[in-house]
């Protein structure tokens, strides 16, 4: 959308809007993680639905077909997760970026005081190897890299925990290393 307005009053319009559809609980933009804040401010954000229902309302697919359809559930079970993860972000619990440099990326960073998570989510089977997760592992070090569906931690499972629980540097809080 911003690449298409050539004016910086529409640029401060959308922003506004995008504010007032987080503050409804509709859709919040996720900003890109970054080593500063500047970096990340300058970024175009991730939209994220706050409920699925906004996604698959006006899909005429149905449930069956939704599952069988890998590329659409994938997209519904990443939006779960990320709407899971927004909420919580929504009450102050954490910070909520995702990340992405040329074709590596990770669908979610969370950041709880000092304690940083990425988080994958897949839908089915996992690759053997996840070049984004390496990737920022390496770039930024962060406490747990975590894999949510696929061969990593269940989805229901995921879901059945506050989202701070996967950011705790507490003892005995689950990790995904």
């Amino acid at each position: 959308m911003l690449g298409q307005l050539h004016d910086a009053g529409n640029t401060t319009t959308l922003a506004h809007y995008l504010e007032l559809l987080a503050d409804a609980g509709m859709v919040m933009g996720i900003q890109k993680y970054a080593g500063d804040a500047s970096r990340r401010r300058g970024s175009s954000p991730k939209f994220q639905v706050m409920n699925n229902a906004l996604v698959s309302a006006t899909s005429t697919t149905s449930f069956e077909e939704a599952r069988h359809d890998h590329e659409y559930w994938g997209r519904l079970v990443e939006s779960a997760v990320g709407a899971h993860l927004a909420t919580a972000a929504a009450t102050g619990t954490c910070e909520l970026f995702y990340w992405r440099e040329g074709d590596r990326d990770i669908d979610f960073v969370l950041r709880a005081a000092d304690t940083l998570a990425a988080i994958e989510v897949k839908s089915g089977r996992t690759r053997p190897a996840l070049p984004g997760m390496s990737t920022f592992r390496t770039a930024f070090s962060p406490d747990a890299c975590i894999l949510v569906g696929g061969d990593g931690i269940p989805i229901e499972d995921f879901l059945s925990r506050p989202a701070e629980t996967w950011v705790r540097s507490t003892e005995g809080a689950p990790r995904r290393n």
